[in-house]
């Protein structure tokens, strides 16, 4: 990524930047074609090297299509490489963001790192992994939007995407729950702004992921008798991102068909 360089004439549409957009089935590639046909420009943000860890594998060509599918819905796109395990990299993707579309109205956190591990198997590489991405990248991209937060008082948006699964899944439930209190606590820190802080969590939605158990199970205990889909989250994010959603704010919100 490059470093701060003069920015591009402003656009006439606001700018969010979603992280954790790899995978055209995934939950954050449903929020950026929901928000570019809701009339939002965006960059986002992916890194293959943990796809190509997980069971289904990197996506070859999943950026450029991804960038394709918001083009066709009007907005204009930019996909950035981040690493977000590295502390430098929060800023450097402000930086490539506003260097190639502007300012960051919007921040959208769908990242994460989540690999299956109990109280007794999780080792402390995984652990501090898992805290790395999931919960100091997100305090330091949220710090970064709000130095950086230049829109008009009340247009601001971040909201984080969170889970409360934790049994066998300890570090990624625990890192998820700690972000969870860093971004409830911008709704209150950045109020001078005029930025409204949510979370989502959309239960259980199955991007590929789910074993024929744990779909039977999800259908079982849904009472609408289906399973959740990126859309579904989708349709919240881009209420909360808009005009209409500026009164809900320092929320937990559960998207997930009243699963038990």
């Amino acid at each position: 990524m490059t470093t701060r360089t003069e920015q591009p004439p402003p656009s006439p549409r606001p700018l969010a930047l979603i992280t954790g957009v790899g995978r055209t089935v995934g939950i954050g590639a449903g929020i950026a074609r929901r928000l570019a046909a809701s009339g939002w420009d965006i960059a986002f943000t992916y890194w293959h090297p943990y796809d190509a860890r997980m069971a289904w594998g990197a996506e070859p060509g999943a950026p450029e299509t991804i960038e394709a599918s918001l083009s066709e819905r009007g907005a204009a796109g930019a996909a950035i490489e981040a690493d977000l395990a590295d502390p430098e990299t929060p800023a450097r993707v402000f930086d490539e963001a506003e260097r190639r579309l502007g300012p960051v109205t919007a921040l959208v956190l769908s990242h994460c790192e989540s690999v299956d591990s109990g109280l007794l198997d999780t080792t402390v590489e995984s652990f501090d992994r898992h805290f790395a991405v999931n919960t100091r990248a997100t305090w330091l991209l949220i710090r970064e939007f709000g130095r950086r937060f230049s829109a008009e008082c009340g247009t601001g948006r971040i909201v984080g995407l969170t889970s409360d699964h934790t049994v066998g899944n300890l570090p990624y439930g625990a890192s998820k729950g700690a972000m969870d209190r860093i971004t409830l606590a911008a709704a209150h820190e950045l109020a001078h702004l005029g930025v409204t802080a949510n979370v989502v969590n959309p239960g259980p939605v199955d991007t590929g992921w789910m074993t024929e158990e744990v779909r039977a199970h999800c259908l079982g205990a849904t009472p609408l008798g289906r399973l959740g889909t990126p859309q579904d989250t989708a349709h919240l994010v881009d209420f909360l991102c808009s005009r209409e959603g500026q009164w809900v704010n320092g929320q937990l919100l559960k998207s997930n068909g009243g699963l038990e």
